[in-house]
C-alpha cells in the first residue's frame, strides 16, 4: 500500500514526543493514523465519519 502520510499540523518539529500521521489509504475512503516516531509500527484505519468523531472527542475532552 503505498500511502502519503502527512504530519499534524499541531506538532511542534523534529523533538515532538506526541506526534501522529494521517494517511488517506488506498482501500476506499479510509483514514490511517500512526505514530511518527514509529512508522513501521503499523496504523489505525478508520472511516471518515469515524476520524470526525474521534476529532470531535479529543476538541471536547481538551477544551479546544
Amino acid at each position: 500500500m503505498n500511502v502519503q502520510w502527512r504530519k499534524s499540523t499541531r506538532s511542534s518539529g523534529v523533538n515532538d514526543e506526541d506526534c501522529v500521521e494521517l494517511g488517506r489509504l488506498a482501500a476506499g475512503a479510509r483514514i490511517g493514523v500512526r505514530d511518527s516516531k514509529d512508522p513501521d509500527g503499523g496504523h489505525v484505519s478508520m472511516t471518515a465519519a469515524q476520524f470526525a468523531g474521534l476529532i470531535a472527542e479529543i476538541k471536547r475532552r481538551s477544551g479546544w
